[in-house]
């Protein structure tokens, strides 16, 4: 069993940065590829970003490609996503996810079976 807590969420303005933590307890993280996904208003969870296991793959969703960045730290069990040049449309909550597999960067919710409760990012414009 896998506990996920996201923090760092918050209301910044447009073009501006935050910086996203999920520290992972009870279970084995740094064999596991972790992912961050997003839900705005209205609209179905979508893939953000991933990182495997040892972060030598990471993969990204068109829209936040050269803007995020996703890494982890396994002595910490944390991973992180560095978000700049926030747009308003980045406005969603944000989940970090584990994946059952370590070794592939996988962009399905499906793939992914624990989960944390989200933190909101709202980017005013």
């Amino acid at each position: 069993q896998v506990q996920l807590v996201e923090s760092g969420g918050g209301l910044v303005q447009a073009g501006g940065s935050l910086r996203l933590s999920c520290a992972a307890s009870g279970g084995t993280f740094s064999s596991r590829t972790m992912g961050w996904f997003r839900q705005a208003p209205g609209k179905e969870r979508e893939f953000v970003a991933g990182v495997s296991w040892s972060g030598s793959s990471t993969r990204y969703s068109d829209s936040v490609k050269g803007r995020f960045t996703i890494s982890r730290d396994n002595a910490k069990n944390t991973v992180y996503l560095q978000m700049n040049s926030l747009k308003a449309e980045d406005t969603a909550v944000y989940y970090c996810a584990a994946d059952r597999v370590g070794f592939v960067v996988r962009t399905s919710m499906s793939a992914y079976d624990y989960w944390g409760q989200g933190t909101p990012v709202t980017v005013s414009s």
